[in-house]
């Protein structure tokens, strides 16, 4: 395994270690026997916020359901080791919890329609073949389609750091682009997971210029932004050689707009990863964003 192939640049001891701990201590306060796998983590998240909306609600059976979940309860919803949701827009939250949007699993969730489902599926293969399955089993393991978009309307999609491992994404009828988003988002998980397993505290006062924002970002905002397109310039540069048509023309405008943001973020990036007390945290951002500076 190359030191620069996308495997290793997200394979991390601690992670493993911290997703197993915080899990054990969410099932500890639920009183259920969740596992150790990646899912569990991120099925873990939605129980315990799930739990925490029943209470407040004084609804004792929904309460009850979330204490007593685990994921072999939830396998009608799963694509392999993914669990995939489809809700429906009335069905999305907002709550002090995040700014946007969000969706917790519970007692009626219904599996996604088997079109979503074999997008999904061509998706995860796509990532794979190109070296970025790891990643998306350990920091995407509960996907949320969002809305269907044509190529030309602009897509939305976003993780929460209350919910990690779960990915809410709008999606279009191509596989790979699917995959490239799920990258982008499973990315940002990493990123926290890995900042929170090497007990990584960034300064909230130290900006730089984002151009992918438009703004001066803060420490944590910038390096989120640096790594996480940084792995998707990786995905698309490899799924752009299988692609045809209007698809070829999709990431053609992607790379080119992300090769004009990295060319203006290469002499900021080594100040900001200073703040990064982790070298080992560092050495992977830093080599992810050299790999999307070099030419494909």
């Amino acid at each position: 395994m190359s030191a620069l192939s996308p495997e290793a640049l997200v394979a991390l001891g601690g992670i493993a270690d911290h997703q197993r701990q915080r899990t054990r201590r969410i099932a500890s306060v639920l009183g259920n026997r969740l596992g150790s796998s990646a899912l569990d983590y991120a099925v873990a998240h939605h129980l315990l916020e799930g739990a925490e909306h029943a209470a407040r609600a004084r609804d004792a059976d929904r309460l009850a359901w979330y204490r007593r979940t685990t994921v072999r309860d939830l396998t009608h919803l799963s694509v392999g080791p993914h669990i995939v949701l489809r809700p429906r827009p009335a069905d999305l939250l907002r709550s002090e919890i995040s700014e946007t949007a969000y969706y917790l699993v519970g007692p009626d969730a219904s599996p996604a329609p088997p079109e979503a489902l074999g997008l999904v599926r061509a998706a995860l293969a796509s990532a794979t073949e190109h070296g970025f399955g790891a990643l998306l089993t350990q920091h995407a393991p509960v996907i949320c389609l969002l809305n269907r978009r044509r190529l030309d309307e602009t897509l939305h999609s976003w993780a929460l750091t209350r919910l990690p491992g779960t990915v809410f994404t709008d999606y279009t009828a191509h596989p790979e682009v699917l995959a490239r988003d799920l990258i982008h988002e499973a990315a940002h998980n990493w990123l926290n997971d890995a900042l929170a397993a090497h007990d990584v505290h960034l300064p909230a006062d130290v900006t730089f210029f984002s151009p992918w924002r438009g703004t001066p970002r803060p420490v944590y905002g910038f390096l989120h932004a640096c790594w996480a397109f940084s792995l998707t310039v990786l995905y698309t540069r490899q799924a752009r050689c299988s692609a045809t048509g209007a698809l070829v023309h999709f990431l053609d405008a992607h790379l080119r707009q992300q090769e004009g943001q990295f060319a203006s973020v290469s002499d900021a990036l080594a100040e900001a990863l200073s703040y990064v007390s982790a070298k080992v945290v560092r050495d992977h951002v830093s080599r992810a964003v050299t790999r999307a500076l070099q030419p494909a």
